[in-house]
């Protein structure tokens, strides 16, 4: 999976990708690794601060108890396995925040 680079995300500080995302659906696995089994996977779609779509689909772990068409924060790579939850897991992506507002001044 690409890392946020590969979604034109902005870099935070120490190296730290996140990425503004939509959750539009669902995944349900009933067969996957022991370490995911009581995980929730949401499917995203990364999006620019005004709200419109910006890059490729990406199935992310929800750490937040996020919903459907809500806005979330999703890190990617090594920040993923660092999210609640998760040390050890075989994760590339994970839903980290839920946002309320986004405020870009130009």
């Amino acid at each position: 999976m690409p890392n946020a680079k590969a979604f034109g995300i902005s870099h935070l500080p120490f190296g730290i990708d996140m990425i503004l995302a939509k959750v539009i659906g669902t995944v349900v696995a009933t067969r996957k690794d022991e370490r995911l089994l009581s995980t929730k996977l949401l499917v995203a779609r990364p999006i620019d601060p005004s709200g419109k779509a910006d890059g490729g689909y990406l199935v992310a772990v929800d750490t937040v108890d996020a919903g459907f068409g809500e806005t979330v924060l999703i890190v990617s790579g090594s920040s993923a396995r660092m999210a609640s939850g998760l040390k050890d897991c075989p994760v590339d992506a994970a839903i980290v925040g839920i946002v309320d507002t986004v405020e870009v001044k130009e």
